[in-house]
């Protein structure tokens, strides 16, 4: 993406009326050429440099524009490499329950997923205690990787009453999605979230191929089928990859 000096200062020239400071309007200018499409996912910016000498701004003043739209996920910096346009982050719904390969497909990129495990277990205490089964007696358990375009979004770790849904096992997870399945087999009734900041286990990072130190969007899902829990899971997001969202209104 080249960009004339010349092009920079006219686009800040726009922004210079009102009352908003010069690191703002630097942010409103970067926001603005993204959203239009002008500049895309994984375009380079215009160095610090070129944006001090073409607006005749300190370099405070744009590193701290630069710097807080990383922070806020629209771009990514990169030591003594430069700063890009970041990849979109995919989103799910915060209310509602749903099928993460229509969201991925949703936005018009690739989806597909890898299987970890499949297979039976003995529940643990506090697993068989929400469903209400016997000590000892075995549960469906999987666990699942979410790709976005290549990219792993989630590790989807879930426990499955096998009263409800008998032909989990024989599932082929990587062309269906575990979700997809318990609609047919158990159609949901209601479900419950509860959302944290986590930071992952070594194997999960070594899963989801991202650092130890990367803070994750942990979902607690559990969901029934007239009146009855069918599923428990635990859906693990890398944070610098997923976002949640939602709207209300008041009425």
């Amino acid at each position: 993406m080249g960009v004339e000096d010349a092009d920079l200062a006219r686009l800040y020239a726009e922004r210079a009326s009102g009352s908003a400071p010069a690191y703002q309007r630097v942010k409103d200018l970067v926001t603005e050429q993204i959203t239009s499409g002008r500049w895309r996912e994984g375009d380079a910016l215009p160095s610090e440099s070129q944006f001090v000498d073409s607006l005749g701004l300190s370099r405070m003043t744009i590193n701290r524009a630069l710097r807080e739209l990383s922070a806020q996920g629209l771009l990514r910096r990169v030591m003594g490499v430069g700063t890009f346009v970041a990849p979109r982050k995919g989103s799910s719904a915060l209310a509602g329950v749903h099928n993460i390969a229509d969201e991925v497909r949703g936005r018009g990129h690739g989806y597909r997923a890898e299987v970890v495990f499949l297979g039976e277990e003995v529940a643990a205490p506090e697993i068989g205690g929400q469903f209400g089964t016997e000590p000892g007696r075995p549960v469906f358990r999987s666990r699942v990787v979410h790709f976005e375009d290549g990219v792993a979004v989630q590790l989807e770790d879930r426990y499955v009453n096998p009263r409800f849904a008998p032909g989990y096992l024989e599932q082929d997870f990587t062309t269906r999605t575990p979700f997809t399945y318990l609609s047919e087999a158990a159609p949901l009734g209601r479900g419950e979230h509860i959302v944290e900041a986590v930071l992952p286990s070594a194997e999960e990072s070594e899963i989801l191929g991202i650092a130890p130190s990367e803070p994750c969007l942990l979902i607690h899902r559990r969901t029934w089928s007239q009146e009855a829990l069918v599923s428990i899971a635990r859906l693990l997001h890398p944070g610098s990859r997923y976002r949640l969202e939602g709207t209300f209104d008041t009425h």
